[in-house]
């Protein structure tokens, strides 16, 4: 089993095309909250799909016979609560609660920024020319969802949760890159998404009235598809291969994929749901690719 293990997470860590698979994935995130919360209120959902990933993995851990990290537990459950709880209820609550899709994502779009204003911190140093880079990606963020940007429905709760989730992620990522950036992906997972469910659950019975009857879930097929993909693709897929270039990656280098999260979502919505994605948008998304170039070139 141990060979297995390492066996496969080098296969990972040499496998070229990582960066661009987890950009692919992770970008679906907001078209499942279109296709998901309309049926279920935000933490219902986020504790539904952190409770299927420990389904899903655990009898496979147990199987498999993974290794626990046991010295860095609380260090991977700390991580997992800021990238997990943290982002993903702040972004989803905020969006419920009438944040526009496009403002939420020029807000946790400064993730890059602020993750190489932070880079010493863990060590790391940011060059001149990945500062440009940071700049451009960050104006090709706002020319992607400049049409999409709209003050309407906008509160200072939904700010506040946008910003506790660009906080979450960002210190989520430099937390783990410091303290815990190499453990077996398969059980940091279910400690990561267990410490999470552990910290919604009472929020979901306290602000959303959630039972184990479920009465507040609306079991429709875009429901149980969205759910479905946001286990496996999201919280496995996307977070296995976050992981893996957490750990062989300088933070701000991979924190500045996330520049190419908004214009490939915006592809992704024209193509599902007849979007508009115009000239503007598509000079953003040259902008942001170039971007990110500039910071992850060696």
């Amino acid at each position: 089993m141990s060979s297995f293990k390492n066996t496969a997470a080098s296969w990972l860590a040499t496998m070229p095309l990582v960066p661009f698979f987890f950009v692919l994935i992770w970008s679906t995130g907001f078209i499942v909250a279109k296709f998901g919360l309309p049926y279920a209120p935000p933490l219902t959902f986020l504790l539904l799909r952190f409770l299927g990933v420990l389904v899903v993995l655990l009898p496979l851990v147990l199987l498999l016979r993974a290794p626990w990290p046991l010295g860095s537990m609380r260090h991977i459950a700390v991580a997992g609560i800021l990238v997990q709880a943290g982002y993903l209820a702040g972004v989803w609550c905020a969006i419920k609660l009438g944040m526009p899709a496009g403002l939420s994502a020029l807000i946790v779009g400064m993730q890059p920024v602020l993750t190489a204003f932070a880079a010493p911190l863990i060590g790391e140093k940011v060059r001149g020319r990945q500062w440009i880079g940071l700049v451009c990606g960050l104006c090709g963020v706002a020319l992607v969802v400049a049409n999409k940007i709209t003050l309407t429905g906008l509160s200072w709760q939904s700010i506040a949760l946008c910003m506790m989730a660009l906080l979450s992620i960002t210190i989520g990522t430099m937390y783990q890159k410091r303290y815990c950036p190499h453990f077996d992906l398969r059980t940091g997972t279910i400690i990561q998404f267990a410490a999470s469910s552990v910290v919604v659950l009472p929020l979901a019975i306290w602000l959303e009235d959630f039972s184990p009857a479920l009465q507040t879930v609306q079991w429709t097929p875009n429901f149980i598809i969205a759910l479905l993909w946001a286990i496996l693709a999201l919280s496995i897929g996307s977070i296995f291969l976050l992981f893996t270039l957490i750990r062989k990656s300088a933070a701000t280098q991979v924190t500045s994929l996330l520049y190419l999260t908004p214009p490939t979502t915006a592809l992704m919505a024209w193509v599902a749901f007849g979007e508009v994605f115009s000239l503007i948008g598509a000079a953003g998304m040259l902008l942001a690719v170039i971007g990110v170039v500039f910071v992850v070139k060696k």
